[in-house]
This record gives C-alpha cells, structure tokens and sequence, in this order.
C-alpha cells in the first residue's frame, strides 16, 4: 500500500558518523558498519564528523553538508545513511541537498528487519513499525501532497494528499493492531497450556551476534538459521529441551538486541519478547570476548526493562569461552545460587554445566502453604484452581476464603511476578521452606 524508502540489495551506499560532544551515549562506529552490510548494502566511502550540538536544519554543518555531497557525486551514490537519529525535517533537507535518498539508523534497522522477517507474524510486526515510523515522516520534499484536491465535484475545502495519506496511515495501522491483538491472544494460549503441564519456559536473550542461534541449535539440535552477522534471527523459535531423565524445558531464541534499539520496533513486537518476560528463566547469552561486553549488557538490560523483563529470573551464559583462555565454570552468589555459566556454543564445552543447573534450578521440590483471599478475589482463587495447585479451601464468615496450596518454586515465582503478589501473604508450615523461598520476591 505505502512506499517505503529502503536501500536495495546492492546498492552504493555513503556512510555519515557524527560524534556529538554533549552526547555520553554514542553509537557505535563498526556495529553501524555491519549494520550496513547486514542490510545487502554496499559502503563505498565514509564520512566522520564532530559537531557540539547538531544542526536543527541538517545535522551537520554546511562545510561538511557540502563535502557529502561532493563525495555523493562523484562516486554516484545512490543512498547517503546516518549513524544516527534525524528528525523528518533533517531528513527532507539533506535529501534537498544531497538529490538522493537519506535513511538514519533507525530506517536502516527498519530495513534490515523487513528483510528478515518470514512468519506471519514477524511480517505484521515489522510492518507496523515501518508504518508507525513513516507516520512522522510524510512532510517529505514534495510539495504535491500539501495540495488540495480539485476537479469537478471536488473543489471546495475538500482534503489534502497529505491528510488523506494520514488517514489511509491510522486504518492500516489500526488494521494491523486487531491482527497482532489476535496472535498475542493466540500465545497466550500456548503459554496457559504449558503453565498446566508444568513445563517451564526458559528464554533466550542478548545482544545481537552474542550466538544465542548457535547455542539454541546446539542445545536443541534445531536448524533455526543462525548467521555471523546482525540480526540472523528475527522470528522466535520454540524447542523442548531435555535436560535430564525428570525435566523438559520449552527453550525460546528471540531477536536480539542493539542499543538504540528503536521505540517503533520495541513497541511492534512486544507481542514476541512477552515469551520474554513470562519464561520462567532468562538465559541472558554474552560474548565474553567482546571487548564491550559490559555495555552490551546494559544496553540488554534496559531492553528487558522496557518490555517489563527485568524482575524475570536471569541466569547469564557467557559464551564464546574457545575464543579465550578461559574454561568452563559455574560463578555463584553468597546464596550458593549458579548466576552466571561460562560455555561455548562452538564446541559444546560447558554444557554438562548448564543442564546441572537448569535442573538445580527447576528441581521438582514442592512445599505446602496458605494464602488468604478476600471475598472480591475470585480470579486468584480460578487462577490457582486452574493450576491445580489447591489442595483445600475454606470459607469465613466475612467471605473471605483461606487455601491451602501445594506448589513448586518456578510456580511461585510466576504467581509473585504474573500476578504482582506480595510474597508475604504465602504462609509456610516448614521453616525451611519458608527460607528457600525468601528470595522469590
């Protein structure tokens, strides 16, 4: 329906870099790099400026504004790409002066998702974003959609191009919304049935290239396509998982992450990461050679905190071990609880490691309790009933219902976090219990 501005597969392509001094959060040069040429682009010459503040009309200055476009004409460019954000009007004005198209950072990882995109669902999610993002940029640099319509019939207030675009904008936009509602009611579907089976769901997360594919492949012997390169991975993939004779585990591999990632796309494939945030466990996949481990890390976190992941268990997989000197090992707290497993997903070294403790973690060890409930909660009460975690209830005379519960620690820490419970309104018999299950909150 909408024409998008994207670069082909071979396309020559100029790259711009502009280092801000106020900025203390810049993007990266070389991951901007291979973002490029994840998106099929040719890079046949960069640009690198510094400015203090960039320029409300063109991000960079006119000095350099004018090297861009000389450097545009004489290799015959056919894309100029900023690593960084531009407003709509700093986009129409460099493509004024430049005479060919400008794409920012965000169109780009726009671009390199609608590539990737093979589920149905991953097609509606990307579209949505790439229309949520046009929304703000049809003020372009032809002036034909500020004109009224005219004719016979038509001549009068009428409406403009531009508002009719707008307006074909918000319905498809409001169409794609219903569509992805229906998938997201459809997980929650699956998930509900996997929650009565008692399958704990682990979900695997990182930063872009970090081998969460390779290691999902590997551990499940699946063939999801896992690639060298930004973003091979786009739709989830769903495996059971054998981790010992007693546990199965449902193992998720979800898109990866990149800082900056943009607003649009979060927003778009919530639906996706919310395999995130109600899996039982993270697995947080970090390349431990990679120089800027730590801030990837961070730029994960913030991800997860923004989807409403980050109270979600996490246990972090430093991977990539055969690249180093390093060999497999398990880091605990205080608690003498596994935190961070140290493997490759190249050579398979450390993976005895990781079952022990995704056993260690989801042991079958249950512990009985009991829970209050006012007369107006009777959802809780359906909800435990429907896990089947009631063992008896009784009624007061006020209403209010008192139960008693049979249940394990992955069940409790999903009713704590699913439900925003507060852990203290669960009343052990066993002190023991009462301590292994201080920490779920």
């Amino acid at each position: 329906m909408f024409e998008f501005d994207r670069p082909r597969g071979g396309e020559r392509a100029l790259l711009v870099h502009v280092n801000l001094a106020q900025s203390t959060d810049q993007d990266d040069l070389p991951e901007f790099i291979e973002l490029v040429r994840s998106a099929g682009v040719e890079d046949v010459d960069l640009v690198v400026a510094s400015r203090q503040n960039p320029s409300p009309r063109t991000f960079v200055g006119q000095g350099k504004l004018d090297e861009i476009a000389e450097r545009v004409q004489a290799l015959e460019v056919d894309v100029v790409l900023f690593n960084n954000a531009l407003t709509p009007s700093q986009e129409r004005n460099l493509e004024q002066a430049l005479k060919c198209r400008v794409l920012d950072r965000t169109g780009l990882i726009l671009d390199i998702f609608a590539q990737r995109a093979q589920s149905f669902e991953g097609k509606l999610q990307v579209e949505l974003a790439q229309l949520r993002h046009l929304s703000t940029r049809l003020v372009r640099g032809w002036t034909h959609l500020e004109r009224q319509k005219g004719g016979i019939g038509l001549r009068g207030p009428g409406e403009t191009q531009l508002e009719t675009d707008r307006r074909l904008l918000a319905k498809r936009i409001q169409y794609l919304r219903g569509r992805l509602q229906k998938v997201e009611r459809q997980r929650e579907q699956s998930r509900q049935a996997r929650s009565k089976a008692e399958i704990p769901t682990l979900s695997l997360v990182g930063y872009t290239n970090a081998g969460k594919s390779t290691l999902f492949n590997a551990l499940t012997e699946a063939d999801a396509y896992a690639a060298d390169q930004l973003f091979a991975t786009l739709d989830p993939t769903l495996r059971k998982l054998r981790v010992s004779d007693q546990l199965d585990v449902i193992l998720a591999d979800t898109v990866g992450f990149i800082r900056h990632l943009p607003h649009d796309l979060v927003a778009a494939f919530r639906a996706t990461l919310q395999e995130t945030r109600d899996a039982d466990l993270i697995l947080h996949v970090i390349d431990c050679a990679d120089e800027e481990r730590d801030e990837k890390i961070d730029a994960v976190e913030r991800v997860l905190d923004e989807v409403g992941a980050r109270e979600t268990p996490q246990l972090m997989l430093f991977n990539k071990i055969d690249l180093t000197d390093l060999g497999p090992r398990v880091d605990r707290d205080e608690q003498g609880r596994a935190v961070r497993v140290w493997l490759s997903a190249q050579t398979g070294a450390g993976f005895d490691l990781l079952r022990e403790v995704i056993n260690e973690t989801f042991a079958a060890a249950t512990c009985r309790c009991r829970i209050e409930l006012a007369a107006g909660e009777g959802q809780l009460r359906a909800r435990l009933h429907r896990e089947r975690l009631v063992l008896d209830e009784r009624y007061n005379e006020d209403g209010s219902m008192l139960l008693e519960l049979q249940l394990s620690d992955v069940q409790m820490r999903r009713l704590v976090r699913q439900l925003e419970l507060d852990p203290a309104r669960f009343a052990f018999e066993d002190d023991l219990d009462r301590a292994r299950l201080a920490g779920v909150a």
